[in-house]
């Protein structure tokens, strides 16, 4: 059986400007003081509602949670056939072409976003999988004033999260930095948590190593990288714990009387 046939034409050609509709958003609202609002940001296949249920079970009652979902759209991976996701990825592997398209426009969806957040709450971005991937890349064109387009990137970031992710770009990210001086003061102050299972069959560990030393390498100081043995591509409650000590820790927030 093969899924090769729907992505002839479908996928409207890398030159054609893709028509891209996200998903559904869903919500946690802060149970105590708002101080801070991360956009987090689900992997291939999933949905909002998913995280937004286990986030929902955090001892963090001072921050909003916004999960949105991913368009639907043909996947090279997957020989054409449609799924949710934040870019097009044609194969796991170093040498794949990243989907600058596709990036910037889920990149700009998540700025949109934050836009209407309080101008004293502080933002974040976070997610799994190809959802860390997509936060990483928006933490890139932050830190880099702008998108892969050339287009200002508005919003102003604080905090990244990635489990069982990549970071897409990375081999130009050092360019893309290089020369701007705001950037490289940006990047030293920019605390960044990754997390990694030794077991995950789908994103391989070694990603998740090589892009904290690319993050570390380019100038982000911040950079705390957690590796759990025998974890696979998933996440488990010690994980989930550093999660919410490291946010708490580097957003600042009053810590939870649960």
């Amino acid at each position: 059986m093969s899924f090769a046939a729907p992505s002839i034409g479908s996928a409207g050609g890398k030159s054609a400007k893709r028509a891209i509709e996200f998903g559904r958003t869903y919500v946690v609202r802060p149970k105590g003081k708002h101080q801070a609002t991360i956009v987090w940001l689900h992997g291939l296949g999933d949905n909002g509602s998913s995280w937004s249920q286990l986030l929902e079970t955090l001892p963090l009652p001072n921050i909003k949670w916004i999960c949105p979902t991913a368009p639907t759209q043909p996947i090279s991976i997957f020989g054409g056939f449609p799924s949710t996701a934040w870019f097009d990825v044609g194969e796991i592997s170093e040498d794949a072409p990243d989907d600058l398209e596709g990036l910037d426009a889920s990149a700009t969806h998540v700025a949109n976003l934050l836009s209407t957040e309080p101008a004293d709450i502080k933002l974040g971005v976070g997610g799994f999988s190809m959802g860390a991937a997509t936060a990483l890349y928006s933490l890139s064109c932050f830190t880099a004033g702008k998108y892969g387009n050339g287009n200002p990137y508005p919003a102003k970031l604080s905090a990244a999260v990635g489990l069982s992710g990549w970071l897409p770009c990375s081999k130009t990210l050092s360019s893309k930095l290089q020369g701007i001086d705001e950037a490289m003061r940006r990047a030293q102050s920019f605390p960044v948590l990754l997390c990694h299972g030794k077991g995950d069959d789908v994103v391989p560990y070694k990603f998740g190593e090589k892009s904290s030393k690319c993050l570390s390498s380019t100038g982000f100081q911040d950079v705390t990288f957690k590796s759990y043995n025998g974890l696979g591509h998933y996440t488990i409650p010690v994980e989930m714990d550093e999660v919410c000590a490291w946010l708490t820790s580097k957003l600042g927030l009053d810590g939870n009387t649960a």
